[in-house]
């Protein structure tokens, strides 16, 4: 703990190599949070991207060392944010949406994937972030409620409660 808020403190003062050490220990988390957000390991790769180009370049502004995942974490969840906005109004061809299906078919079992994804996305967006958060993320309930601005315990039974949801739809 000790070790990463001194390595914040350095990014602070822009040694790069100390940000390059606390991305290493975020980004697997945070590139399958924005995967599961956004269906897209493109979209989720250039999210990361984006997410840490920014982080970057604002880390003087990070005010608690000690809250840099929480912090970067917010910044990604406002980009996927943003594109799932531009889903909207962006649509594929059909043969589009078969290449992609495609190109995700040879690493996991689609007919899987698809359910899950059904479950997940079924979801109220506020139960994905908290969701995607808890189990993506690794993040507590009291860490969601911090970035959502809610209490804990509403956290944990709105997180409980959706994961219902999405196992009664899995069944």
């Amino acid at each position: 703990m000790e070790e990463s808020r001194e390595l914040v403190r350095q990014a602070k003062k822009g040694k790069r190599e100390a940000f390059a050490k606390l991305y290493e220990t975020v980004y697997e988390d945070m590139y399958r949070f924005a995967l599961y957000v956004l269906k897209d390991r493109e979209d989720a790769e250039d999210a990361v991207a984006e997410t840490v180009a920014d982080a970057f370049e604002s880390i003087g502004k990070l005010r608690k060392e000690e809250a840099f995942r929480a912090w970067i974490f917010q910044i990604l969840s406002n980009k996927c944010k943003r594109r799932l906005k531009e889903y909207i109004t962006k649509t594929y061809s059909y043969e589009e949406s078969e290449q992609r299906l495609e190109k995700d078919s040879k690493t996991e079992d689609i007919a899987h994937a698809i359910h899950v994804r059904d479950a997940f996305y079924s979801l109220e967006e506020e139960e994905r972030y908290m969701v995607a958060l808890q189990v993506f993320g690794g993040y507590k309930s009291r860490e969601i409620a911090a970035l959502l601005h809610k209490n804990h315990n509403t956290v944990r039974s709105q997180v409980s409660r959706a994961l219902k949801k999405m196992k009664e739809k899995l069944d």
